[in-house]
């Protein structure tokens, strides 16, 4: 039965070192295990996280490093520091989408601050802005760390 174990572990290192390979060479910050996004409040794929931040809307962007071809994304990183607006970028767009509660894999996802339609009541708000204020020190330590 340990051996079971010791394979699987070794398995993972596998699949792990796999998807590093197929990251874009500007893939950059990149978010670590523990960072992620509830799947509330968010924009899905280039088309649409590119209309919300052009429409003013503020929020987290998290973009896929595997895409294929590269020049699908590159506009956005720019896009986002011009509204400033944090980004970060994930290792597979598989996990995105699993991240993003949708079975399509998606380029990049846009967390709104506030969700587009309805309102929230004030303990859910002040939530949301904790987990975002949060999320936005990880990723400045993260890109401060490399520049």
């Amino acid at each position: 039965m340990g051996s079971d174990s010791v394979a699987d572990k070794s398995e993972r290192k596998e699949k792990e070192r796999k998807k590093n390979l197929a990251l874009a060479p500007i893939a950059k910050p990149l978010a670590g295990k523990k960072l992620s996004a509830e799947h509330k409040c968010l924009k899905r794929g280039v088309k649409e996280v590119v209309k919300s931040i052009r429409r003013g809307h503020k929020g987290l962007c998290v973009i896929a490093g595997n895409i294929s071809p590269i020049d699908v994304i590159t506009h956005v990183p720019i896009l986002c520091e011009e509204a400033d607006i944090p980004y970060i970028y994930v290792p597979s767009k598989e996990e995105l989408a699993t991240a993003g509660a949708t079975k399509r894999p998606t380029c990049c996802v846009l967390v709104l601050t506030k969700p587009s339609k309805g309102e929230l009541d004030p303990a859910g708000q002040e939530k949301i802005k904790d987990k975002y204020s949060q999320i936005v020190a990880d990723i400045s330590e993260l890109a401060s760390s490399l520049f």
